[in-house]
């Protein structure tokens, strides 16, 4: 084992992991001052790979969702004008710009559906492996954009790859659940499924003046789906101490009521402390730990990325938490990568929670919990699903091609293996890279004296060195929604078929609530300076 990582205690059995990553995701570009940046993703990909977790899991480079793949969830309209609008044509298509919300926080950017269809694709791949047993956790960090509605972009999310990845779940699942630690409220995915029990969305979140302005702790579903939305709305500065002493008994109380057969994390890293738009105080640890404890029910997991803009402490969390789904801890120590720089000055992985007040007193959490844990008493047990057939569609066909790993086994040196094949390799444990054990038991580098000081040699070396809810207030978006003054958000959420209503507990207990919430002091937006790397040479 590489001294950059170490075994978890505790560690009861080995997890198959399939990680996603597209070297192009970090191209693109929201656009000057635009909190959103791309290349996190690519930052963070550089430290799974300088800390040696490729050996632990297996990497792949999915395919990119098409069109038609986008309308089983989307409308056939919107993905059409996704595909089609560039900065180019943008001036020819403004009424179409409002009507699909894309404009400030969503803007038009080049390669715009490029960059859906690889955030889309790599979730969609992600479940179809689950789904067929090919793996235990599958990792997409460019995937978690939990706000786009199915005709609407919303928060810098313009396709829900959230939802098309639980629908390729539910053709091989009864029961899925969800679960979004991120800042802000999973709206998008909690509007797709709001009225059906196959769907279980769980949501931990800012609320109060706050984007999107839904999630309150009234939102509990309609219908057949009535129950099965949970919502838990913090206060501004929440502790990793106290998010987790109402994060864990939640979740195994809802893993127990409606026994999942596989979980799917949004794990948002903009509730870190000290992001730009976030405004709670969690650790990389506090954050890591929610990963951790949804891993230990040994249920398939879906494991997706979502907000986060400060950049080098998401790539931090990410990583970190990319070492615990494949069984190890990461030496606190950053490797040399080439993004090196950003983690200074210290360039520990570590992102530590700061001296922020939290305004979530035990009380107020408590309070929160029972009426939360009271609801789970209405699930009276999983919902049953009639047994049917699993209706076929193109993924299948890419899926169960039974040559599709023929290559990894052929002896012909002469036939040149795909990228893909070889980037599906993973190390087994006790197995040696060159270098791995280098310098150990007197063990040093050799090398022909007639070629030490060749270019050739010297390049060498190189390498290895740097390796459909209401609307509230005036539609404030999620880059100003914490700022004085905004209204976006104020009041109750929901949606116009919802229906308010909580077993055991009067309107005025819950308007207390509601009135604590309403009358916090907004939090301020943070600035700061984002240096953006440019494509990788």
């Amino acid at each position: 084992m590489s001294e950059k990582m170490v075994p978890l205690d505790g560690e009861t059995q080995k997890k198959r992991v399939c990680y996603f990553f597209d070297s192009d995701i970090g191209g693109f570009h929201y656009g000057p001052g635009h909190p959103m940046k791309p290349t996190r993703i690519r930052m963070c990909h550089s430290l799974v790979m300088n800390y040696g977790l490729y050996k632990k899991m297996e990497i792949f480079r999915a395919k990119p969702a098409t069109k038609r793949e986008m309308t089983q969830f989307h409308s056939d309209e919107y993905v059409e004008f996704l595909s089609r609008i560039t900065p180019s044509n943008m001036n020819s298509y403004i009424k179409e710009q409002h009507k699909y919300n894309v404009g400030d926080d969503c803007p038009v950017f080049d390669g715009l559906f490029d960059y859906c269809s690889i955030s889309a694709g790599g979730s969609m791949e992600g479940a179809a492996r689950l789904s067929r047993d090919k793996c235990d956790i599958a990792v997409n960090w460019a995937g978690g954009l939990h706000h786009a509605k199915k005709s609407e972009a919303s928060g810098f999310c313009y396709v829900n790859d959230i939802v098309l990845g639980i629908l390729e779940l539910l053709r091989y699942h009864t029961r899925v659940l969800y679960v979004d630690i991120d800042v802000h409220h999973g709206d998008g995915v909690e509007e797709a499924f709001y009225a059906t029990d196959r769907v279980m969305t769980v949501s931990f979140h800012k609320y109060g003046e706050y984007f999107p302005g839904t999630g309150e702790l009234r939102d509990i579903g309609i219908g057949k789906g009535k129950h099965y939305a949970l919502n838990f709305p913090f206060r501004d500065g929440v502790s990793d101490e106290n998010y987790k002493n109402v994060f864990e008994p939640i979740i195994g109380q809802v893993v127990d009521s409606y026994r999942p057969s596989v979980i799917v994390l949004q794990s948002g890293t903009d509730s870190l402390s000290g992001d730009k738009l976030g405004c709670l105080n969690l650790s990389m640890r506090g954050h890591a730990n929610c990963v951790k404890f949804i891993k230990s029910f040994n249920k398939p997991l879906l494991l997706l990325g979502g907000g986060g803009y400060t950049m080098r402490n998401v790539s931090r969390a990410w990583a970190y938490e990319t070492g615990l789904v494949t069984g190890v801890e990461l030496d606190p120590r950053i490797p040399i990568n080439e993004y090196y720089e950003y983690f200074g000055p210290d360039y520990e992985l570590d992102v530590k929670a700061s001296n922020t007040e939290d305004l979530n007193t035990p009380e107020y959490l408590e309070r929160v919990k029972n009426i939360i844990m009271d609801n789970l008493r209405h699930l009276r047990g999983p919902p049953s699903v009639q047994l049917t057939d699993i209706p076929r569609i193109p993924v299948d066909d890419f899926m169960d091609d039974i040559d599709r790993d023929e290559d990894l086994t052929s002896q012909d040196i002469d036939i040149r293996r795909s990228l893909r094949l070889l980037d599906s390799r993973r190390q087994d444990d006790g197995e040696l890279s060159d270098s791995d054990d280098e310098g150990e038991g007197g063990r040093r580098n050799h090398i022909r004296h007639d070629e030490r000081d060749s270019p050739s040699s010297r390049s060498r070396s190189s390498c290895r060195e740097n390796m459909g809810g209401r609307k509230f207030g005036i539609g404030v978006g999620i880059m100003t929604s914490g700022q004085a003054g905004s209204t976006h958000g104020a009041g109750p959420s929901g949606y116009t078929t919802a229906i308010p209503v909580m077993a055991g507990y009067t309107n005025e207990d819950l308007m207390d609530i509601d009135d604590d919430l309403d009358n916090e002091e907004s939090h301020a937006v943070t600035g700061g300076t984002v240096h953006f790397c440019g494509s990788e040479k």
